[in-house]
C-alpha cells in the first residue's frame, strides 16, 4: 500500500513538472519597455555621448523588429530599405518558435555588444533566461537559438557602418585663429566629441548632408549685425528668466530638457560628473509613454521604438554633419569675452560646436515619426525626468514637446535662436523623409 502511495505521489510530481515545463512563455509590452530601460540605465552608467547613444538604441530595435516582421503580415521587413541590410536568416522549415521571445532575446544580445558594462545586461538577461527556461525549456531554447542567430546577422551588418573606423580618426583640432570657430567651454574644457560622426552610415537618409540647413547668420561682433543681436538675445533672456531664481517657467523648461551626460561638477579641488540621459533617451522614454497610453501590443511597441530610434540616429548624423561644418562658437565664450565675464549659462554648455541645436534636430525628427505612429494631438504626461529629480510636464502633442525641447536650449543659454528654429525644421524635414520612405506597415 505504501509503495502504491509513493508511486502515485511520484507520478503526481512528474505530472506537475511536465505541466510546468510546457507552460507557454508570454512576452508583454512591458518586457520590452523594461529591457530598453535597462539599456538606458547602463548607458547612463557608461556615459555615452548623445550620437553614440542613438546608435545603441537603433540596432537592437532593428533586430527585434525584423523577427516580428518575419512572421506578422502587418509589418514589412526593413531589409533592402535601410542601408545595406539584407533579410535575416529564415527559420528552418518545420520549426516553430515564440517570435516575441526571440525578438526580445535578439534585442538584449545586440544591446550587450554595444555597451561597455556587459555584465549589467548579462545579469538582467540571465535572470529572464532562468524564468523562461523553467516555464518551457524547449520553447525557450529554440527561440533563443533563433534570436541569437538574428543578433549575429544584425551585428555583422552593424559592424559595417564605419563606427569602428571613426574610433581611430584624428581628434578635433580647435581653430584658435578664427574668432567665429568653436572653443572648448568651462568647466571641463572638453575636446569636441564625435567630429567624424557624419561618416557613420545612415539608416534611411541618402547622406549626412541631405538635410543640410541654411547657414547661421554671418559671424560679426558689430552690434547692429544679426549675429550680435542673437548673441545679445541669449544674454538678455538668461538674465530675465533668472531674475527670480530657479522658479521661472523658462528655467524649469531648460532644466527639464537638459539631457546632458557631460555635466561636470567642481567642488574645491574635486571634479566629478553627474549622470543623465541623452536627448535621444528622453524621446525613447516618450515613445514608451505613448505606447503604454495607446495600449500598444508587443508588435506595435517594437515598431514604434524601431522607427523612432532610426529617425533619431539619422538626425544625429545630419546634425553632427552641420556642427563640424559650420564649427560655430558657443554663446558662453563670446558673452564672457565681450559682454559679461561673470555670466554663466543656466545649463552647462556641451562639448561640441553650436550650430544646429542637437536637441532641436532630434526632437523635430522624433516628434514627426511619433505623430505618424500615434496621431496628432496625442496628449501625454512626460515623466521621463522624474528619476533625475524633475517633475512631470504635460504636452498636448509631440510637436508641442519638440518645440519646447528646442527653445529650452536657448533658455539654457547654450544656443542662439537660429540654431533652435532652423534645427527643429531640419529635424522635421528629416523625420518626414523617414515617414515617407520607410515602409514598415502594410
Amino acid at each position: 500500500m505504501k509503495a502504491r502511495i509513493g508511486l502515485l505521489f511520484l507520478s503526481a510530481v512528474l505530472f506537475v513538472s511536465c505541466a510546468k515545463e510546457n507552460e507557454p512563455i508570454t512576452i508583454s509590452p512591458d518586457d520590452f519597455h523594461n529591457a530598453i530601460d535597462k539599456v538606458t540605465e547602463v548607458m547612463i552608467h557608461d556615459i555615452f555621448s548623445p550620437p553614440v547613444a542613438s546608435r545603441i538604441f537603433a540596432y537592437p530595435n532593428v533586430a527585434a523588429y525584423e523577427i516580428i516582421a518575419s512572421q506578422e503580415n502587418e509589418y514589412l521587413s526593413l531589409a533592402n530599405q535601410v542601408k545595406d541590410l539584407k533579410p535575416i536568416p529564415a527559420l528552418a522549415e518545420g520549426k516553430k518558435i515564440n517570435h516575441e521571445l526571440a525578438a526580445l532575446i535578439a534585442h538584449m544580445e545586440v544591446s550587450k555588444r554595444l555597451i561597455f558594462s556587459e555584465d549589467r545586461i548579462e545579469a538582467y538577461r540571465d535572470s529572464l533566461y532562468t524564468l523562461w527556461e523553467e516555464k518551457n525549456e524547449q520553447e525557450f531554447m529554440e527561440s533563443k537559438t533563433y534570436g541569437l542567430e538574428v543578433a549575429e546577422h544584425i551585428t555583422e551588418w552593424m559592424n559595417g557602418d564605419n563606427y569602428n573606423q571613426t574610433r581611430t580618426m584624428p581628434k578635433f583640432t580647435v581653430d584658435t585663429d578664427n574668432p567665429s570657430r568653436w572653443q572648448p567651454t568651462p568647466p571641463a574644457y572638453m575636446a569636441g566629441i564625435e567630429p567624424h560622426w557624419s561618416k557613420i552610415r545612415p539608416f534611411v537618409i541618402d547622406s549626412a548632408s541631405q538635410f543640410k540647413p541654411t547657414p547661421p547668420p554671418p559671424f560679426s561682433m558689430e552690434k547692429d549685425s544679426d549675429f550680435y543681436k542673437e548673441l545679445q538675445e541669449v544674454y538678455d533672456i538668461s538674465n530675465k528668466i533668472t531674475a527670480a531664481g530657479d522658479t521661472s517657467e523658462e528655467v524649469e523648461i531648460a532644466q527639464f530638457w537638459d539631457c546632458n551626460p557631460y555635466v561636470s561638477v567642481t567642488r574645491g579641488h574635486l571634479m566629478f560628473a553627474t549622470k543623465k540621459i541623452t536627448p535621444g533617451a528622453h524621446w525613447i522614454g516618450i515613445t514608451k509613454i505613448a505606447s503604454r497610453k495607446s495600449n500598444a501590443d508587443v508588435n506595435k511597441t517594437i515598431y514604434a521604438y524601431t522607427k523612432a530610434s532610426i529617425a533619431m540616429a539619422d538626425a544625429f548624423i545630419s546634425c553632427w554633419d552641420e556642427k563640424y561644418r559650420s564649427n560655430l562658437i558657443r554663446p558662453e565664450t563670446l558673452i564672457n569675452e565681450h559682454i559679461d565675464e561673470n555670466w554663466t549659462p543656466i545649463l552647462q554648455t556641451p562639448p561640441f560646436p553650436e550650430y544646429t541645436s542637437g536637441h532641436s534636430v532630434v526632437s523635430g525628427a522624433a516628434a514627426t515619426v511619433l505623430t505618424d505612429i500615434f496621431g496628432d494631438n496625442f496628449a501625454f504626461d512626460d515623466n521621463t525626468e522624474v528619476p533625475y529629480g524633475l517633475p512631470v510636464r504635460s504636452f498636448t502633442s509631440f510637436t508641442q514637446a519638440s518645440d519646447e525641447a528646442a527653445i529650452s536650449r536657448m533658455y539654457g543659454g547654450i544656443h542662439y535662436r537660429a540654431a533652435v528654429d532652423i534645427g527643429v525644421n531640419q529635424g522635421r524635414s528629416l523625420g518626414a523623409f523617414v515617414v515617407d520612405n520607410l515602409k514598415m506597415v502594410q
